[in-house]
């Protein structure tokens, strides 16, 4: 879960780490009186959003009085920035800046360890740092076990070349940042700028977290009272409160599949045989190894939610649940759909293949749903389900 700028900077606060104060707000008027809750300015009004380069979108600007404040915000607040609307601004005390520099913990997934990124020209976007001055990037891999105790902060001080005057107080920052990064389970902990000030104090004017999804049950008043749903599409929201694993695309055949890989090879062979027809995969639906009756039941419900989809494709590999318990997963579906009358009223077809898919194959056979039809190889059910939905989408979904 992306965390906004005002929720990565109070959880820095939380772990001590130094920061400026601030207020977020939605209208002008609230701008208006944040900026005199502290201290009347000068302040910075920021437009709240999980996407880079605010400042050049004109959503960063600089307020010397309340009433710049209410004037900026009132201009920053409905902005587009990278097609995120800004429906909230944050309100914090302006600093003034001696250097910038650019810091992070993250999780290297492909060296599977951690690494701390530090360096003394921060400021830009660290993609661009990492393209124009790479030498000016230190990457400091961090051992999972030890972590970071003062003397690897300062290792990774060091090699980030910050400077002496103010390396003790960056220290420890440091460490308190690895705090944030391990007690609250993140994968990203980014503070760009890191700035030092004429007096020589080290302040995180700017920060960006990503909090692991997967650890949630254990932060659950965080994760809670931080998760944001305003841009996140309705049927995202509805599939994780009933734990499916799904996302929305811009397509007309839904797909419902056990296994992420094979979901994506099942994306794939969709996009390609909907090139022919003018379709494409409307969504990623992974039910997992266990395909109940329920879990089924929930999937169907999602997709057939989505106006779009104009016919849905399960494809199912039979191996720790069988083709047999799916098949009556479906069966049992389609009868729970039609108890709460959302009976299936688009073409659904199925592909079964593995343990027991024979058996499986059976029981959707005897239960001969009209609107159901089955096809034994994958790239034959792609392209039966593509066709079907372009015939739907031309005669319009029911």
């Amino acid at each position: 879960m992306d965390l906004f700028e005002w929720q990565a900077k109070e959880l820095f606060a939380k772990h001590g780490v130094p920061t400026t104060k601030q207020v977020v707000v939605t209208t002008p008027d609230q701008a208006r009186a944040a900026a005199e809750q502290l201290g009347g300015g000068p302040v910075m009004v920021k437009a709240q959003v999980k996407a880079g380069g605010r400042g050049k979108a004109g959503g960063v600007k600089f307020a010397p009085t309340a009433d710049d404040a209410e004037k900026h915000a009132s201009a920053i607040l409905g902005m587009d920035i990278k097609g995120h609307a800004v429906h909230s601004v944050l309100i914090s005390q302006a600093a003034d800046i001696g250097d910038e520099y650019y810091f992070s913990f993250l999780l290297d997934r492909g060296n599977r360890f951690y690494l701390a990124m530090c360096s003394a020209e921060g400021g830009m976007e660290i993609e661009q740092l990492a393209v124009e001055k790479p030498d000016a990037l230190a990457r400091v891999p961090v051992d999972p076990v030890a972590g970071v105790d003062r003397d690897k902060a300062r290792e990774i001080a060091e090699k980030g070349n910050l400077p002496a005057a103010i390396r003790d107080q960056a220290v420890d920052v440091i460490v308190k940042l690895w705090d944030v990064f391990t007690a609250e389970e993140a994968t990203l902990v980014e503070v760009n700028p890191l700035v030092r000030t004429p007096d020589n104090q080290v302040l995180a004017l700017d920060g960006k977290v990503t909090l692991d999804d997967n650890a949630a049950f254990r932060h659950n008043e965080v994760h809670d009272a931080y998760r944001d749903n305003s841009a996140t599409d309705p049927l995202e929201v509805r599939a994780k409160e009933k734990h499916l694993n799904y996302v929305k695309l811009d397509g007309q055949v839904g797909i419902i599949g056990n296994g992420a890989g094979l979901v994506m090879s099942t994306l794939d062979v969709v996009a390609y045989a909907g090139e022919q027809f003018g379709v494409r995969p409307a969504n990623f639906l992974d039910i997992g190894g266990g395909a109940s009756a329920e879990v089924m039941a929930n999937g169907l419900e999602i997709i057939l939610s989505d106006p779009d989809v104009t016919a849905v494709f399960v494809n199912v590999f039979g191996g720790i649940t069988a083709c047999d318990a799916v098949a009556n997963g479906i069966v049992s579906a389609l009868s729970l759909l039609e108890e709460k009358a959302e009976q299936l009223t688009r073409p659904l077809v199925v592909r079964l293949d593995g343990n027991n898919a024979a058996e499986g194959r059976r029981i959707l056979t005897e239960r001969a749903h009209p609107l159901v039809e089955q096809v034994d190889t994958m790239d034959g059910a792609a392209r039966r389900a593509a066709e079907l939905a372009a015939a739907k989408k031309g005669n319009g979904a029911a």
